[in-house]
């Protein structure tokens, strides 16, 4: 089953919601989000969360390790396997089994008997527990092992694609920068571009690198590649063209024009729904727009503007626009309706 970050999110918050402890396989291309995902579900529903990378386990890791036990004549008797203490003992929570299939197979044999009894050596699962794991796909070309039959089949399976949407409402609640957000709405092919014989390239994880080091005056390309740097700083160097971005948030633009070249477009556009701090700075940037911009452009303002204030929990704002402008309102409708569904 394929599906967006956010349906991921939605479909694993139902089994904790649902009460279904079902062992899950999240499969995606590296990069994508997976375990980003889990945690933040987690968190949304107050569980602990274990975050445990199988591929950098040897088996006593998981397993534990064997101490002698002395009998009731204080003799040695048999051997116990004291557990890790990573694993949990109580409470609620989610165990993350990550790179599951980047494990040799005595390790996913381990991994094994944890998914199928919840229990491995003498450490057993408390109850309130969920299992879920996490893997590359072969055709990522990731260093993968076969995953035995016995154990997929007792996971459902789910599979995690890039989706620009999602990321979009990602960068957003994370104030990631607003360069980042605009070359990748401008270009939104750049998310994710899976190069194997190049050590850096896009994804969803590398941009939010590449959001830091650009924040700090750095250069991005050691996080996302020499050719998606080079797009990147040629499209920053444009921000150079743009009005007054400061004057049309305050309501202060009516000499002010907008740009005709695209992707100056895109970098105003969604430069204004980034630094809108409230519905009033909104909406002076809305009604600059309509004058200069075919609706189009009205649309991807919108839509990122419901994004940022849905992200950062300040929709409700937006009830009052709706009330002064009709188009407006229509607009912020249709794109509340497509984040919703």
């Amino acid at each position: 089953m394929s599906m967006t970050p956010a349906e991921l999110a939605q479909y694993l918050s139902a089994l904790i919601t649902q009460s279904l402890p079902l062992s899950t396989m999240i499969w995606g291309p590296p990069g994508v989000g997976k375990s980003s995902v889990v945690a933040q579900v987690a968190q949304q529903h107050g569980l602990d969360f274990v975050d445990v990378r199988l591929s950098q386990l040897a088996p006593t890791d998981l397993r534990g390790l064997p101490v002698a036990q002395a009998n009731e004549n204080g003799v040695g008797g048999v051997s116990r396997w004291y557990p890790p203490e990573f694993l949990p003992t109580s409470g609620r929570g989610v165990l993350f089994l990550d790179e599951v299939n980047m494990a040799p197979p005595t390790m996913q044999g381990m991994a094994q008997q944890l998914i199928l009894d919840r229990k491995v050596g003498s450490y057993e699962l408390p109850d309130g527990w969920f299992v879920w794991a996490a893997g590359n796909r072969k055709e990522d070309r990731a260093s993968v092992f076969d995953m035995p039959a016995p154990l997929a089949n007792r996971f459902l399976h789910l599979t995690v694609r890039p989706d620009f949407e999602a990321f979009r409402s990602y960068a957003l609640a994370r104030g990631l920068h607003e360069h980042v957000l605009a070359f990748l709405t401008f270009r939104p092919e750049q998310l994710h571009r899976l190069d194997t014989a190049q050590p850096a390239w896009p994804s969803p994880r590398a941009w939010e690198m590449a959001a830091r080091l650009h924040r700090a005056g750095l250069d991005v390309a050691p996080a996302i590649g020499e050719g998606a740097g080079s797009e990147f700083a040629a499209f920053v160097r444009l921000y150079e063209q743009l009005p007054d971005l400061e004057m049309v948030l305050r309501g202060d633009s009516v000499s002010l024009r907008l740009p005709a070249e695209p992707s100056v477009r895109y970098a105003a556009v969604v430069g204004l729904a980034a630094r809108a701090q409230n519905a009033q700075e909104g909406f002076h940037a809305f009604s600059w727009l309509a004058e200069q911009a075919s609706p189009e452009w009205l649309q991807l303002y919108v839509a990122t503007l419901v994004s940022k204030f849905q992200a950062v929990g300040q929709l409700g704002e937006l009830v009052g626009l709706m009330e002064r402008e009709p188009k407006l309102a229509e607009l912020i409708q249709g794109a509340v309706d497509l984040a919703e569904g």
